[in-house]
Formats: C-alpha cells, sequence, structure tokens
C-alpha cells in the first residue's frame, strides 16, 4: 500500500499536488504548516495573519488557514470557496499547491484542481469518522467523491493523510482502524499507488518534523514524502500530438511567405523531417522547421510551446490536431465519457451544449445516461437526469468530428468540458472513454 520512494532525485523537479477531503479536515491548515515550517512565507506574511480579524485561533497563535483562505468571504466563514494556488521551494523539490475546498457545493472546484495534479493529499479528519463497534470505520461522502475523482482523474500518488491525531491521543489503534478502512474502500475504485500518514497539521506533528508524539509510526514525514515521490510524464512517450492554437503568418513579400502553426506539444516528440497527418481533415504534411523564441530547433517533446513549419501548403486552422502519421488520433462523432456534473442547473438533454476539446469547439448533445456512479458503494445504476455531482457514464453526439483519445492513454487529448450555449457556463467536465 505504501509508494516506492525515490531516492535518486537529483534536480530540483516540479511536483504539483492538491489537498482533498471533508469540511474542516485541516487542509488549508495543513498547506500553512507546510509553507510555515518549511520557511516558505515572508515576515510581512506572518504578521498580517496574527492582525487579522478573522483569526481562529487563541492568544498569539497563528492560524496558518489564512495563508491559503484569501477571500473575504472565507476568511469570515472559515471555510475554503475557490482553489487557492501556492508555491513553495525545498532543497530538493519545487512544488505547486492547490487548496481546494471540503463543501460538496464546491467540488467542482476540487476537479478544476485536481486536473493538472501529480499527486493528492487526502486529508481524513479523526474526530470525524465514525468507530463502529465491530471494529470498521464509516468514512466521510466527500473522502470518498474526492478519492473517486482522484482515480476517475489518473492522479499517479494518493497521500491519505490520517488529520488531529493530537485529539485522539495519538492512538495508533484508531489510525489503523481509518488506514484499513480507507484501503477497503480504494481497493474498489482501484487505486494502487496509496501511502497512509498519521500527523497534526495544528500542531505540526510529522509535517515537516519527526513526532516524538507518533514514534510508533517509522515512516518518512509528509514533507519527506512529498520530496521523495517520482513524477513520470508518459506523455513523452506517446503518440505525437499538437493542437492548433494560432496560425502565424508574415505580412511581407511573397518571396519571404512565412505560416507557422503555434501550440503547446502535448504528446510525443516531433523532429524535422517527421510525417503528420492534419486531422480532421486527413491531409498529409512534413515538418520543415521547429522554431521557439530562442531560435530553430531540430527536435521538440511535450510540454514545449513552439511554432511548426511545414513543407506544403495546407488549409490548417485553430481547433486543427497535428498527430503522428504512424498513429494518429481516433476521429470521433459519437463518443462515451465519464462526465462529473458541475452546474447547479440539472442536465436537460434536449438542449445543445459547446464541447471545448483542446483547442476545437463545436456543438454537442448528450444522446443517453448509461450509468450513474453510487459514490458509496460505487455501483452503477439507471438515472433519468444529472445534477449538481453527479458522475455518470454517458454517450455523446457532436457536430464535427473531434481528433481524440482515450483518457487513459493520453490526459490531454482526452479531456474536454461542456459549456452551455446559453449561459456560457461550464456545467461538466469529461474523460473520454472512446466510441466510433
Amino acid at each position: 500500500m505504501n509508494a516506492p520512494l525515490n531516492t535518486n532525485l537529483t534536480e530540483h523537479s516540479l511536483l504539483r499536488f492538491i489537498t482533498a477531503g471533508s469540511v474542516d479536515d485541516g487542509k488549508s491548515t495543513l498547506i500553512g504548516r507546510l509553507l510555515y515550517d518549511s520557511k516558505g512565507i515572508f515576515a510581512d506574511q506572518l504578521a498580517a495573519m496574527s492582525r487579522s480579524k478573522h483569526k481562529r485561533t487563541v492568544g498569539d497563535t497563528v492560524d496558518l488557514s489564512l495563508l491559503t483562505d484569501g477571500l473575504e468571504a472565507e476568511r469570515e466563514q472559515g471555510i475554503t470557496i475557490d482553489v487557492a494556488y501556492r508555491y513553495f521551494a525545498t532543497p530538493k523539490r519545487k512544488f505547486i499547491i492547490a487548496d481546494t475546498p471540503g463543501h460538496e457545493q464546491y467540488t467542482r472546484n476540487m476537479v478544476t484542481g485536481a486536473s493538472t495534479a501529480d499527486a493528492v493529499i487526502i486529508l481524513i479528519d479523526v474526530s470525524k469518522v465514525k468507530l463502529r463497534e465491530d471494529g470498521g470505520v464509516d468514512l466521510l461522502i466527500q473522502t470518498k467523491r474526492h478519492s473517486t475523482i482522484a482515480h476517475l482523474l489518473q492522479i499517479e500518488h494518493v497521500i491519505v493523510a490520517v488529520n488531529k491525531m493530537d485529539l485522539v491521543d495519538y492512538s495508533q489503534e484508531i489510525y489503523d482502524r481509518i488506514v484499513k478502512a480507507y484501503g477497503e474502500f480504494a481497493a474498489t475504485l482501484g487505486l494502487k499507488d496509496i501511502t497512509p500518514i498519521p500527523l497534526s497539521a495544528l500542531t505540526g506533528d510529522n509535517v515537516v518534523a519527526k513526532s516524538d508524539k507518533l514514534a510508533w509510526y517509522q515512516g518518512p514525514t509528509l514533507i519527506e514524502l512529498l520530496e521523495s515521490l517520482s513524477v513520470y510524464d508518459e506523455s513523452h512517450n506517446a503518440p505525437f500530438r499538437f493542437p492548433v492554437q494560432l496560425v502565424a503568418r508574415h505580412n511581407g513579400h511573397e518571396a519571404n511567405d512565412f505560416r507557422g502553426y503555434m501550440g503547446r506539444i502535448e504528446a510525443g516528440k516531433v523532429s524535422v523531417g517527421d510525417k503528420l497527418v492534419v486531422q480532421p481533415s486527413g491531409q498529409s504534411a512534413t515538418v520543415k522547421d521547429i522554431l521557439t523564441f530562442e531560435g530553430s530547433h531540430r527536435s521538440a517533446e511535450a510540454g514545449q510551446s513552439v511554432t511548426l513549419l511545414l513543407n506544403e501548403y495546407l488549409d490548417i486552422s485553430r481547433g486543427d490536431l497535428l498527430s503522428g502519421a504512424d498513429q494518429p488520433a481516433a476521429q470521433l462523432k459519437q463518443l462515451k465519457a465519464d462526465v462529473c456534473w458541475m452546474s447547479d442547473e440539472p442536465l436537460d438533454q434536449r438542449r445543445k451544449y459547446w464541447i471545448k476539446h483542446g483547442t476545437r469547439q463545436t456543438a454537442a448533445k448528450i444522446t443517453a445516461i448509461e450509468s450513474l456512479l453510487d459514490i458509496n458503494t460505487q455501483q452503477r445504476h439507471s438515472a433519468e437526469g444529472l445534477k449538481l455531482n453527479d458522475i455518470a457514464t454517458v454517450a455523446l453526439t457532436v457536430q464535427q468530428p473531434l481528433a481524440a483519445d482515450a483518457y487513459s492513454d493520453i490526459r490531454a487529448t482526452g479531456a474536454f468540458i461542456l459549456i452551455d450555449e446559453v449561459t456560457h457556463q461550464t456545467v461538466a467536465a469529461g474523460m473520454i472513454r472512446l466510441s466510433q
């Protein structure tokens, strides 16, 4: 159940992670503790928190949750509403943290924060879980919901932080019962890379420094674990995918004509001379040059923003996808997908929505709800509609074909959002499971 530690980190690799869990599990306080104990905040920030009128601690104790709860409404109510991003670094690694809300009505914000994360810290408040007489533990529904979303989004590492251990006198028995219950639930999801850790964000036990009160725990502290997680981007070995964002033209004399296709390489690698296919038109192309701000390059790979020049003069525009000729993306008019419904307005299958996939946007219609996921039991059943925070498998039909991959193969070209054509609000986030 424990994730293998990578003790051979020799570079300042970046780790993006989020905190998730139920309301008041201590997510904001944990991030504040990480920043505070790792010297990731400035003296003036510390002074401002000490003077804050919304401080929820006694005496001179610093309210560390104020580091991420920046909205006035968040500080007044003592809750997290929006996603707050913070950056800090240790001698071994750089981090980008997303503090996400725990309230059910803000689950859509958690989906947003999780979409780019390499790891997730699922916080469990020991004072809130129900300890049953049979020795079992009942986990909170938001813990299950956020774990389910982490699984659907294929977040690589899951850290189960059993928080507020000081409230149960650092009991190993209670910790073991919670870890066992979470492990059983995770098995129903299919989560594999899970690492549990006992801690107290308020007092700092096991966050950055080891705690004598948790002497029975022999594993790493939270910061040691975060520094040691290996991050491997599989998109580098995937087939080449390049959504065209902009067509760059030179307005000079025709003899100096220039036409380049600008965008970010979402998967794979490309070199001068490579054969490509333009999707969805199916035209063939050959890479003539690869340009960046620094000049011309012979090759480029996933994560780089480049301008591609082609030997051929073709009709290519924003929304098209340049793929490797040997492994093009599937072209879909009907597709199956898992969606997280993010709108207060329920799904109306009579309406059309815009689907935003990569740089392409076209009309789409949900033609069927194949199954609705029960968060508690992980069982699927039929449903007539979708409401806020529902997770379901649906069938969609799109007006123009999408050049796409299964989300499990390439996340960037397997993800999409649905937009209400009237209100222009994002109503759902989806992960393509393919169709035809």
